[in-house]
Parts: structure tokens; sequence; C-alpha cells
């Protein structure tokens, strides 16, 4: 039963990706691309889709931690430390760096994998290669032993 809820979300996930334009980079990109205001080739449109991302997840996190325990597991997963590390402070600066740089993000791609363009099969595999390194050099760090036990 947990794998089809889980299934039927990551469905709806993709299917809103789909319908939002975020699995094209080309949407992405020409609403990253500040300079183009001028000119008029500007989309904006990705802000309501951001907008209501945001709400969602606001008025979601208030109704699931009003609960006891989440409805399909036994515990909250939470990190066990809320201090900023090193590893807080450069993983969003490389994801959004990456993502204003390809147009695209981890999520859309794997809904992008569809479309068969090599250059999204590219950006998938080297996104695990990224994820395999990032996991190797934090398993060197002593200091991050404990957090990577927990996850």
């Amino acid at each position: 039963m947990v794998i089809l809820i889980q299934f039927i979300v990551g469905l709806v996930f993709g299917l809103g990706l789909l319908l939002s334009g975020m699995s094209n980079p080309e949407k992405v990109l020409s609403f990253l691309d500040l300079a183009a205001i001028r000119s008029g080739g500007w989309d904006p449109s990705l802000i309501l889709v951001m907008a209501g991302a945001v709400g969602v997840t606001f008025l979601g996190f208030r109704l699931v931690f009003r609960r006891r325990r989440p409805v399909l597991d036994d515990r909250f997963h939470l990190p066990p430390s809320q201090t900023l590390d090193w590893r807080i402070a450069t993983g969003p600066a490389i994801f959004g760096v990456g993502w204003g740089l390809a147009g695209i993000c981890p999520g859309p791609a794997f809904v992008a994998l569809g479309y068969g363009s090599p250059a999204i099969v590219l950006f998938v595999v080297t996104m695990f290669i990224g994820m395999a390194a990032a996991g190797r050099l934090a398993r060197r760090q002593p200091q991050l032993a404990p957090a990577l036990q927990n996850e």
C-alpha cells in the first residue's frame, strides 16, 4: 500500500512539473534570464509555480507536524541538528548554480527523461556521479560521521 501511495504522489508531482513547464529547461532558463526583461523575452510565469509550491509546502508542513507521527511511518525523520554547517551552506549554492546553468534540477530531470533528450540523460548521469562524489567526500570528513549515520 505504501508503494502505491508513493507512486501516486510521484505521478502527481511529475504531472505538475509537466503542466507548469518546469521540466522544460528552455522555459526555466528564460525565467532565470533577468537581462531579457528589457527585450521582452523574460518569462515570469514560473513565479506563480514557485509561489504555489511554497504555499502548499507551508500549509502541508503545518498540517503534518500537528500529528504525533506520519501516516505512513512510525516517526518523523528530521535532521539531528539545526546548526548551519558547510554542507547546508554549499549544497544549495551548488544546486542553484547548476540549475542556473542547465535550466533543470533533479525532479524535473527525471520527468524530462521521457523526452528522450541526450542532454537530459547526460544531466542525470552526471547528477548521480556528483551525488556519489559528494557522499564519498562527506564520509571522509570525521565531523560528519554522526550526521551520516542518521540519514
